[in-house]
């Protein structure tokens, strides 16, 4: 049976002493969230019908107080913005996007000195003093104007801050210390005013002095009590912080010189089983996270996981732990805030910004936008499934664009969807426009969920974070005016964005919880899996986002690192204060960007280790198989033998032979898949399109010869066409990709220079009285090839560069745009000739050699290949070597050879035997 929850005893409290009084009654908790597991204890608590008695958060009741209402930080920004305007001399004034860099931290220190209700003027004096000391020593010609204009910085603070109070002060708004401080200023006309009211405060464990003070007053009077959690393990260790601020709180409150300190109870040492995991990386937290959950369902099917919570360490492990909940885990109830910067519609949105940003600023053209701003945009998960523009996404990567004006786009994609419109309309008419626009957008989009299943309701709610940031945006500027363009604008959104929250709300009552560490104070739990349980992350480490120096902080009693140590240090022991099964995962990496090391606190819970706690300690690493990678192997189907067969009657090509050397796999997802690589847009020209080019060049250059003799005149008039001829197949081949300027320039200049090299490679031969004669260009040739070792005839087809009839011999070439050497094109011995790559030049031109032997008639032929990479060695023949003699003329006898070797080749890929296996 678990423990009595603080919520369970509260709500007996409040029956039993104020049954008469409830709806004179307010019950101020730390949080929102507590209010429906309180009402539902009052519930359970009575038997009769009653009025619940007023419940609400400490924040909501500070506001009651002081009579002011409360401003998010976005909307405090801009009217710091307005304050800082209007007190700063023009020519000092900084964008906005400056300003809010600096004004965040500003912020949160008249935040804290508010709360803290400190003299500000003391604290600013304080503080220029300071700065002015540090600096004291500098000899005139060592002052800047960098110096000169911190230190001013400093003097005009306390103009900042006094103007902002009065600012907000007049509109009956503020920021949180404001609120604080102008409620306590207001705390006896308000006690004045209430006084048939009580009060009761309960689950508090920090306050700040503001806080301390009004309860301290309602106490004074007979308004108010106030319950504390206190476990007495903490209490009563004078060097716990678990129990810090209660220990302070007990000995300086006059009230407890005569009253008793409730409620000092002993569950912390109760029985409890504490698992601590480490795992490597987020993701293996989030894994384990999930089989735990499973583990509970499998021991009890049956089983509400109401009394089961995960807390997170750390927020963005929210998406990973939904993925790893088994499928049978039933209602879910997220309560949590969700950082704007991880949520994935406004990932959209900053793609978008970038977009849009990047078409603007293009000098010299109207609006054209990137094609990777494009693809990002039309990929993304919130787009891509919905807007239809898979065929654009297809004609920008086949046609290279790189670059694409505004007006194409339209033009290229048929289905103007309202969902495109949105996204392309141009952002060229002001900001409020645009945002109105990123409004519609994000509205369109969640029309596309449903609410039928979790993940499409996260996605929504991700959806509605953004949107409320955006329209709080479109309010802002019809009141500010201070986004004047739409780069500061995308500035100011970065920097707004980051102060937005997705808050997740769920049914608290049903289902298993998950849960932020702050969410998770005065509620109890039977089961509490904590993740992220490193030093950083929980606590969160000595992170001071602020202006004044520790030293000073220590000096004024302001909260430093220690004391929200503190703080987390009570929120960690109450989660396990009266649970009964307790997992605490943390991360064993040392190294990375999540990496740290097990939270002291783990430490702690070993070192003070309970009589009655069951502490155990695992490591969980993922299963690594004994082999890294295991090749794959595909076994040979009767479809599979039909599809070859198929291949057989169309054409082997040799290139089809060599990629089956080259890698059986590779030959099975091309050949007999007929899966394709997929297209990608060449920002920069590849290899393989540059070796298009001068294949093409030279095609182009040469086909008026075919048939006939060339002449000097001939190649003189073809040196003239070269830079018209490359220019063309460059527009051919690489359609609307930039050719113009940076490395693509290079490469034209490399395709003119390797042809210009080609032709100049040929002159020398004529000028040496060498006759040559055109005989195909680019022409496809086949033959049958019987032989007894196949089970069927196959066609050898292949595409030929150039034959040509040379001094009386046949050569058949082929170009290659990188380098081959000799060496390449030699050959020793027969046996063996398929079963090694490097030999797969050799293969190529002897299949050429096959399939044009008929047409040879009684000429001698030649096969080899011409490298662009190597023009100064000329044509590069093969050659048969077996002992000293090199026989460069392909004779009928070598075919033979060459085809035996194919034959064996073909009945391996024939033999449904033998499965393709990958080569690694």
């Amino acid at each position: 049976m678990v423990n009595t929850s603080f919520i369970e005893k509260i709500a007996a409290v409040v029956i039993q002493d104020y049954a008469d009084k409830l709806t004179e009654t307010t019950i101020i908790l730390p949080n929102k969230r507590a209010k429906v597991f309180l009402i539902e204890a009052l519930k359970n608590e009575t038997d009769k019908t009653i009025l619940s008695p007023e419940i609400i958060s400490i924040e909501d009741f500070v506001q009651d107080v002081a009579g002011i209402r409360a401003i998010d930080p976005i909307e405090l920004l801009f009217e710091f913005y307005e304050v800082y305007l209007s007190v700063t001399d023009k020519q000092q004034q900084q964008s906005f996007e400056l300003f809010a860099n600096w004004a965040k931290t500003l912020l949160q220190d008249f935040n804290e000195i508010d709360r803290y209700l400190l003299d500000s003027t003391h604290v600013f004096s304080y503080l220029d003093a300071i700065e002015v000391l540090k600096r004291w020593n500098l000899e005139p010609e060592e002052k800047t104007k960098l110096v000169d204009n911190y230190i001013d910085f400093w003097k005009i603070v306390p103009l900042y801050y006094d103007s902002l109070y009065n600012h907000l002060l007049h509109k009956s708004i503020g920021y949180q210390g404001l609120i604080y401080r102008e409620a306590v200023n207001n705390l006896n006309h308000f006690s004045n005013a209430i006084t048939n009211r009580h009060f009761v405060f309960a689950g508090f464990n920090a306050l700040n002095a503001a806080e301390e003070k009004i309860v301290q007053h309602l106490i004074s009077i007979d308004q108010a009590k106030i319950y504390w959690d206190s476990d007495q393990t903490f209490l009563n260790d004078p060097y716990h912080d678990a129990g810090l601020f209660l220990r302070r709180f007990k000995a300086s409150w006059k009230h407890y010189k005569a009253n008793p300190f409730e409620w000092i109870v002993d569950d912390f040492s109760q029985e409890k089983n504490i698992n601590v995991i480490g795992t490597p990386k987020t993701i293996g937290q989030a894994k384990i996270a999930g089989s735990i959950i499973e583990e509970i369902i499998k021991e009890n099917p049956n089983a509400s996981l109401d009394k089961v919570a995960i807390v997170l360490g750390e927020e963005n492990l929210l998406v990973p732990i939904l993925y790893s909940l088994p499928a049978s885990v039933g209602p879910l109830n997220i309560t949590m805030g969700y950082s704007g910067k991880n949520n994935p519609s406004q990932i959209l949105v900053a793609k978008l910004f970038k977009m849009h940003t990047n078409a603007l600023s293009r000098k010299g053209d109207s609006y054209v936008f990137y094609y990777k701003d494009i693809l990002d945009v039309l990929t993304h998960p919130l787009v891509e499934p919905y807007c239809g523009t898979a065929g654009l996404v297809r004609i920008i990567k086949e046609n290279n664009y790189t670059f694409i004006t505004h007006n194409k786009v339209l033009e290229l994609n048929h289905n103007h969807s309202v969902l495109f419109n949105l996204l392309f309309k141009k952002w060229d008419s002001g900001a409020i426009t645009v945002l109105e626009g990123i409004s519609a957008l994000l509205i369109k989009i969640k029309e596309n969920f449903s609410n039928d299943n979790e993940e499409e309701k996260i996605a929504k709610t991700f959806v509605y974070g953004v949107y409320k940031v955006v329209n709080k945006l479109i309010n802002y500027y019809s009141k500010h005016h201070h986004i004047d363009n739409i780069s500061t604008l995308h500035a100011v959104y970065k920097q707004i964005i980051d102060l937005a929250e997705v808050s997740f709300e769920g049914e608290p009552l049903r289902g298993l919880q998950i849960m932020g560490v702050l969410e998770s104070r005065v509620l109890d739990f039977e089961t509490v899996i904590v993740t992220s349980v490193n030093e950083g992350k929980f606590p969160a480490g000595k992170s001071q986002n602020s202006f004044i120096p520790y030293d000073v902080k220590k000096e004024l009693e302001l909260p430093t690192y220690k004391e929200k140590d503190a703080i987390y240090t009570y929120h960690f022991y109450h989660l396990l204060q009266r649970a009964k099964n307790v997992y605490l995962i943390y991360n064993t990496e040392n190294e990375g960007l999540d990496a740290g090391e097990r939270s002291r606190f783990i430490t702690q819970l070993e070192v003070e280790k309970q009589r009655k706690h069951n502490l155990t300690f695992d490591i969980y690493n993922p299963v690594v198989p004994a082999d890294a990678y295991l090749p794959m192997v595909v076994p040979k189907s009767d479809l599979v033998i039909e599809r070859l067969k198929e291949i057989a009657t169309v054409g082997f090509s040799p290139s089809a032979l060599t990629s089956y050397i080259r890698n059986p796999i590779e030959f099975y997802f091309q050949k007999i898949l007929r899966i394709r690589e997929v297209e990608e847009v060449e920002e920069n020209i590849a290899l393989n399109t540059l070796g298009t080019i001068i294949h093409e060049t030279l095609k182009e250059l040469y086909t008026p010869f075919i048939g006939k003799f060339i002449s000097e005149e001939d190649l003189a008039n073809c040196f003239k066409l070269l830079d018209n001829e490359v220019l063309k197949q460059f527009k051919l081949v690489y359609k609307e990709g930039e050719i113009k300027k940076g490395r693509n320039l290079l490469a034209f200049e490399v395709a003119k220079r390797n042809v210009s090299n080609f032709l100049k490679m040929e002159m020398e031969s004529l000028k040496n009285d060498e006759a040559i004669k055109i005989i195909a260009l680019e022409q496809t040739f086949e033959r049958w090839f019987n032989h007894p070792k196949l089970p069927f005839p196959v066609l050898i087809k292949g595409n030929v560069d150039r034959i040509e009839e040379r001094n009386g011999k046949i050569r058949i070439i082929d170009y290659k745009t990188g380098k081959v050497e000799k060496a390449n094109v030699v050959l020793k011995s027969w046996s063996g000739l398929t079963q090694e790559l490097k030999n797969d030049k050799i293969i190529q031109v002897l299949a050429y050699a096959f399939m044009y032997e008929k047409e040879a008639g009684s000429l001698p032929i030649e096969v080899g290949i011409i490298s662009f990479k190597n023009l100064k060695s000329g044509f590069l023949p093969f050659g048969f070597k077996p002992e000293k003699e090199l026989n460069m003329v392909v004779t009928s006898e070598m075919l033979d050879f060459y085809l035996e070797e194919i034959a064996n080749l073909l009945s391996e890929i024939f033999d449904i035997a033998i499965p393709f296996e990958e080569k690694i």
